[in-house]
């Protein structure tokens, strides 16, 4: 098995089950560093970034299966003498790792948790690349255009209409109102400048001093505030459906409520 992987050409050997020290042995004789015990998800990762193919079996072993890597080394860091193995210089360079330290596991997660919204978003502009500016600018001009349907609309089904264009101002406000603004003042200021001018890019913009008006209203696509609207789209259908999943429920019983 050491002299079919030699001849393949291969001078490293990485394997996601263990072998015995006669076989690290041998390897280590025909001149093939080795690493065993890779997880399944490592693996496949080292395979997408070299460019080569996990083999199940030695007799499927062939020049053409291999990967490329140009430095495979060991480094060590921090002061509990922890040991990482990386691969430098791959044949698909667009693969990357992110390593990710702090003092403490929570801090670790939060920076989990923020790469991985990162790379949401640019999952999503990638699956489709349109944009809705922010500083409550989308949910303004949504309600805007809510409340304007709602004076078409005849019977008790308004009010409903008029209530989810209502809720759709408490983004704007829970931004305001979380800087420590007047959440009323700055959403009537928005609102206001996006019915006179027309323009559904004005927003909250939080980052800068009050404008000549006493207001934070700003035009979003100048301050380059947005997100992605296939995200806007879930967050505003997650909550209707909340929502509307809370008024199904005619009764709540609690416990010592019925004897």
């Amino acid at each position: 098995m050491v002299k079919q992987v030699k001849d393949s050409g291969a001078n490293l050997v990485i394997c996601q089950w263990g072998f015995d020290d006669e076989a690290n042995h041998l390897l280590l004789q025909n001149g093939l560093s080795a690493v065993r015990w890779v997880g399944g998800v490592e693996i496949e990762h080292i395979a997408i970034a070299t460019g080569g193919r996990i083999v199940p079996r030695f007799s499927e072993l062939s020049e053409e299966k291999l990967g490329r890597a140009g430095i495979v080394r060991e480094i060590a860091f921090g002061n509990t003498k922890e040991r990482m193995l990386v691969i430098e210089d791959c044949a698909n360079s667009n693969a990357v790792t992110v390593l990710v330290r702090g003092g403490n596991k929570m801090i670790v997660e939060e920076a989990k948790r923020s790469l991985h919204d990162a790379m949401c978003v640019v999952r999503n502009l990638i699956k489709d690349n349109r944009v809705v500016y922010g500083g409550g600018a989308a949910e303004i001009a949504c309600s805007l255009a809510v409340s304007a349907y709602a004076e078409t609309v005849v019977g008790v089904d308004q009010f409903a209409i008029r209530a989810f264009a209502d809720a759709l101002d408490d983004i704007p406000m829970a931004l305001a109102e979380n800087s420590g603004l007047d959440p009323i003042h700055e959403l009537a200021a928005a609102k206001s400048r996006q019915m006179k001018e027309g323009n559904p890019l004005i927003g909250l913009e939080l980052n800068s001093p009050a404008n000549e008006h006493g207001n934070r209203a700003s035009n979003m696509k100048d301050t380059g505030v947005f997100e992605t609207l296939v995200g806007k789209q879930e967050q505003i259908s997650l909550a209707t459906q909340v929502v509307k999943m809370i008024l199904k429920v005619d009764d709540v019983i609690t416990m010592g409520q019925y004897q």
